[in-house]
Protein backbone atom coordinates (compact mmCIF):
# COMPACT_ATOMS: atom_id res chain seq x y z
CA UNK A 1 0.00 0.00 0.00
CA UNK A 2 1.33 3.40 -0.99
CA UNK A 3 0.79 6.49 1.12
CA UNK A 4 0.44 9.89 -0.53
CA UNK A 5 0.85 12.99 1.65
CA UNK A 6 0.52 16.67 0.96
CA UNK A 7 1.37 19.70 2.99
CA UNK A 8 2.77 23.18 2.78
CA UNK A 9 6.33 23.99 3.69
CA UNK A 10 8.81 26.78 3.09
CA UNK A 11 9.08 25.69 -0.55
CA UNK A 12 5.29 25.78 -1.00
CA UNK A 13 2.99 22.85 -1.68
CA UNK A 14 4.78 19.53 -1.32
CA UNK A 15 3.46 16.06 -2.17
CA UNK A 16 5.16 12.75 -1.45
CA UNK A 17 4.48 9.10 -2.17
CA UNK A 18 5.94 6.80 0.48
CA UNK A 19 8.15 9.69 1.59
CA UNK A 20 9.63 10.51 -1.84
CA UNK A 21 8.55 13.47 -4.00
CA UNK A 22 5.62 12.64 -6.29
CA UNK A 23 6.42 13.16 -9.99
CA UNK A 24 4.06 15.87 -11.34
CA UNK A 25 3.93 14.03 -14.71
CA UNK A 26 4.40 17.17 -16.82
CA UNK A 27 5.36 14.89 -19.73
CA UNK A 28 1.78 13.58 -19.81
CA UNK A 29 0.19 17.04 -19.59
CA UNK A 30 1.29 20.33 -18.04
CA UNK A 31 -1.83 21.85 -16.53
CA UNK A 32 0.17 23.98 -14.10
CA UNK A 33 3.86 24.76 -14.59
CA UNK A 34 3.86 25.98 -10.98
CA UNK A 35 3.12 22.44 -9.77
CA UNK A 36 0.56 21.13 -7.34
CA UNK A 37 -2.26 22.70 -5.39
CA UNK A 38 -5.42 21.45 -3.69
CA UNK A 39 -8.52 22.59 -1.73
CA UNK A 40 -10.08 24.21 -4.83
CA UNK A 41 -10.73 23.49 -8.51
CA UNK A 42 -8.15 24.75 -10.99
CA UNK A 43 -4.93 24.00 -12.83
CA UNK A 44 -2.76 23.23 -9.77
CA UNK A 45 -5.30 20.75 -8.38
CA UNK A 46 -5.70 19.28 -11.88
CA UNK A 47 -1.91 18.65 -11.99
CA UNK A 48 -2.07 16.90 -8.64
CA UNK A 49 -5.02 14.77 -9.75
CA UNK A 50 -3.10 13.67 -12.84
CA UNK A 51 0.05 12.87 -10.86
CA UNK A 52 -1.82 10.85 -8.23
CA UNK A 53 -3.74 8.89 -10.86
CA UNK A 54 -0.66 8.23 -13.02
CA UNK A 55 1.23 6.88 -10.03
CA UNK A 56 -1.69 4.83 -8.76
CA UNK A 57 -2.97 3.43 -12.07
CA UNK A 58 0.30 3.09 -13.96
CA UNK A 59 -1.61 4.12 -17.09
CA UNK A 60 -1.10 7.72 -18.24
CA UNK A 61 -3.96 7.77 -20.75
CA UNK A 62 -6.50 6.35 -18.32
CA UNK A 63 -5.24 8.77 -15.66
CA UNK A 64 -5.65 11.69 -18.05
CA UNK A 65 -9.21 10.61 -18.86
CA UNK A 66 -10.13 10.49 -15.15
CA UNK A 67 -8.24 13.65 -14.09
CA UNK A 68 -11.07 16.16 -14.28
CA UNK A 69 -13.55 14.11 -12.24
CA UNK A 70 -10.88 13.08 -9.72
CA UNK A 71 -9.87 16.72 -9.28
CA UNK A 72 -13.50 17.70 -8.54
CA UNK A 73 -14.32 14.72 -6.32
CA UNK A 74 -11.07 14.31 -4.36
CA UNK A 75 -8.37 16.95 -4.80
CA UNK A 76 -10.63 20.00 -4.46
CA UNK A 77 -11.93 18.55 -1.18
CA UNK A 78 -8.55 17.88 0.49
CA UNK A 79 -7.57 19.75 3.65
CA UNK A 80 -4.48 21.93 3.86
CA UNK A 81 -2.47 18.88 5.05
CA UNK A 82 -3.71 15.49 3.86
CA UNK A 83 -2.98 11.79 3.48
CA UNK A 84 -4.41 9.37 0.92
CA UNK A 85 -3.74 5.65 0.58
CA UNK A 86 -3.95 3.47 -2.49
CA UNK A 87 -7.27 2.21 -1.11
CA UNK A 88 -8.61 5.79 -0.93
CA UNK A 89 -7.64 6.45 -4.53
CA UNK A 90 -9.03 3.11 -5.74
CA UNK A 91 -12.35 3.83 -4.01
CA UNK A 92 -12.54 7.27 -5.63
CA UNK A 93 -11.77 5.81 -9.08
CA UNK A 94 -14.54 3.24 -8.54
CA UNK A 95 -16.99 6.03 -7.68
CA UNK A 96 -15.95 8.11 -10.71
CA UNK A 97 -15.82 5.30 -13.23
CA UNK A 98 -18.80 2.95 -13.40
CA UNK A 99 -18.04 -0.75 -12.97
CA UNK A 100 -17.04 -2.42 -16.20
CA UNK A 101 -16.29 0.86 -17.96
CA UNK A 102 -12.76 1.24 -19.21
CA UNK A 103 -11.66 4.69 -20.13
Amino acid sequence: MKIYEGGRGLAGAEVTVDGAPLDPRFEVKAFSPMGYEWTYEGDGPRQLALALLCDHLGDAQRALALTEDFMHEVVAELDNAWLLTTEDIAAAVDRIQPKGAHI
